[in-house]
């Protein structure tokens, strides 16, 4: 019997087959990891779909391998096949923490740590084959790396090497940052990108996330202004569902989405990954601060699932807590937009009170829309905002649903 590569995800053709986990001869138990596979949005885990024994393997690590392509021969009974046969339609995979290949140039390359992580072990001096890693899996984490710099600061002995840095040095562009690149430059290449930028007075949604943070702590949920955002997009997508869509190329062909899966941009130590929440239109805020909770703590300790990953409909990404006045995102394509949240910050500004004019203090922010302009218009854009931004102005109207 023939086990081909089962789909991963709308959208996804081709993966790199990067490990194999069994070999010819290996007896397999179902849903037993075969091998893993990179795809354009993760590194996804093949579980078996059979079990018996591995005949022939038909893909060499490292090859592009395509949806539907034979990649090993196997053997086992009947109720197996039919096993096999229910398991083609839905494969279940898992995102994997890579494991970047060894390289006797760069002392520590061949341990478990993310980039970030061996940059600053780079910048440090300090040689990762020598620290113990406190992860999953004996993972190296920054924590670890600043521990022996602690070390060595302190005047004990330290645990790394710290030696005087080159002027240069190179490194692969490989695994997740290279993922983010190639869909990054795919973006640019197919949408006509174009970014609508407004203003907010955030003072009301300022006073209601600190009423709501007061019931969620009691509760073990932490919340943030994201799950206000969140259900103020989709109130405002309800009149302007252009911007809840993608763009069917092949079919040439605007695919109108009446559901609302917002992605969320989340930073990992590896990089930029944007899983999204289902059915955000269902969810009332506490259960959205829930699951925003449980999404990033899931991206970051590389726990995501593939349909985490798949089926979004907008993104948005959050800069705020990090600073800076506003930005221009990037489209996850083929999504048709994307709303940045900047930060939210105390300053005077000129309102009117019982008929005059005054000076006085407010929480402002800003949001900027990248738009797709092969689908929304510029005005659509500006219309959308201009709904969303009263939403964020008076977040109590949430409450009464779409005006």
């Amino acid at each position: 019997m023939q086990l081909r590569l089962p789909e991963l995800g709308e959208g996804v053709h081709e993966g790199e087959l990067v490990k194999w986990r069994v070999k010819p001869g290996d007896s397999v138990k179902y849903d037993q990891p075969l091998c893993d596979v990179m795809t354009d949005k993760a590194t996804v885990e093949i579980p078996s779909p059979f079990e018996g024994r591995v005949a022939e393997l038909h893909a060499k690590e490292g090859e592009a391998v395509k949806i539907g392509q034979l990649i090993m021969s196997f053997e086992g009974s009947q109720k197996t096949a039919q096993k096999f046969s229910q398991a083609e339609s839905g494969t279940k995979a898992d995102k994997k923490q890579e494991v970047p290949p060894t390289s006797p140039s760069m002392p520590g390359v061949g341990m478990m740590a993310s980039p970030s992580t061996r940059r600053i072990a780079r910048e440090k001096g300090v040689d990762l084959g020598a620290v113990k890693g406190t992860g999953p899996h004996g993972r190296i984490m920054r924590e670890d790396v600043e521990r022996v710099v602690a070390g060595a600061v302190g005047g004990k002995e330290p645990v790394g090497r710290p030696k005087e840095q080159p002027e240069e040095q190179r490194v692969p562009l490989h695994g997740l940052r290279k993922i983010i690149a190639e869909r990054m430059r795919l973006s640019k290449d197919k949408a006509a990108h174009f970014t609508y930028v407004e203003e907010a007075d955030a003072t009301a949604l300022v006073e209601l996330r600190a009423q709501a943070k007061e019931v969620a702590e009691k509760l073990g949920i932490k919340m943030t202004y994201l799950p206000f955002v969140m259900k103020a997009m989709v109130e405002a997508l309800r009149q302007f569902p252009a911007l809840n869509s993608i763009l069917d190329e092949e079919k040439n062909e605007i695919v109108y989405k009446n559901y609302f899966n917002i992605g969320l941009s989340i930073q990992t130590d590896e990089g930029l990954v944007a899983p999204n929440i289902k059915n955000v239109e269902e969810k009332s805020i506490m259960q959205l601060a829930r699951e925003i909770q449980d999404l990033v703590d899931r991206a970051r300790h590389k726990r995501l699932k593939l349909e985490d990953l798949h089926g979004g409909t907008i993104t948005l990404t959050n800069a705020g807590s990090i600073g800076g006045l506003l930005a221009t995102p990037i489209i996850n394509y083929p999504e048709v937009a994307i709303l940045g949240f900047n930060k939210i910050s105390r300053k005077p500004v000129v309102k009117r009170v019982f008929g005059s004019e005054e000076i006085v203090i407010r929480d402002w922010t800003y949001f900027s829309l990248s738009l797709d302009h092969r689908v929304v218009d510029g005005a659509v854009g500006a219309e959308f905002m201009k709904l969303f931004i009263r939403y964020i102005e008076s977040p109590t109207l949430l409450l009464l649903g779409a005006l």
